[in-house]
């Protein structure tokens, strides 16, 4: 859920990356706060757990305008991709605005994608949102491995509701920024 600062005459949206331990959610933020102007941006934080991070980080874009004459603040997240934290991960959803899915594309992640979307799905409707026009962003990661499946299979088994999906190769960059300006402009679209 957006929330206003009328103070600073923003408008604050949490977009999460959610998808399995090591899909590339993390690489994702990192390459994204790498490339950002500093001045734009807030300070990457992390809060370990024992074998895997969830990282958060804030920044204000300049270039997508504003809503209302509000500029907006995007403040991204990343969840725990091992099965065991399934209870942070509902904790990171709560007050989604936009959700990125990140995929491993590898065929020997397939099932464990399956398992997570299938997750995700369920702790959307514990959180009350309706699923039908909840902005959510596909993106096919590690494009660049040898077991990569096609990109038709990710498509008909994990893009249920046939929402806009991207390519990407994180540890590059590749596809990083198509995946998040489509987000972005779907999250402000809501607005």
């Amino acid at each position: 859920m957006a929330l206003i600062n009328i103070a600073s005459h923003e408008i604050h949206c949490k977009i999460v990356y959610y998808g399995i331990g090591y899909c590339g959610k993390t690489t994702n933020l990192q390459y994204v706060f790498k490339s950002i102007n500093p001045s734009v941006r807030g300070e990457m934080l992390s809060i370990a757990t024992e074998t895997e991070r969830t990282l958060f980080f804030d920044f204000l874009p300049l270039d997508l305008g504003t809503v209302y004459g509000f500029r907006t603040r995007f403040h991204l997240y990343t969840v725990p991709g091992q099965i065991l934290y399934e209870r942070t991960r509902l904790a990171v959803l709560n007050g989604a605005d936009g959700i990125v899915f990140v995929v491993d594309s590898q065929a020997e992640k397939f099932e464990e994608n399956v398992q997570s979307i299938t997750e995700l799905e369920m702790n959307l409707r514990r959180l009350g949102k309706d699923l039908t026009n909840f902005p959510i962003i596909m993106q096919w990661n590690k494009r660049d491995m040898p077991s990569a499946l096609p990109v038709a299979v990710l498509e008909r088994y994990l893009n249920r509701r046939r929402v806009p999906s991207f390519e990407a190769v994180a540890s590059s960059g590749t596809g990083v920024y198509a995946t998040l300006r489509s987000i972005s402009k779907r999250v402000m679209a809501q607005l």
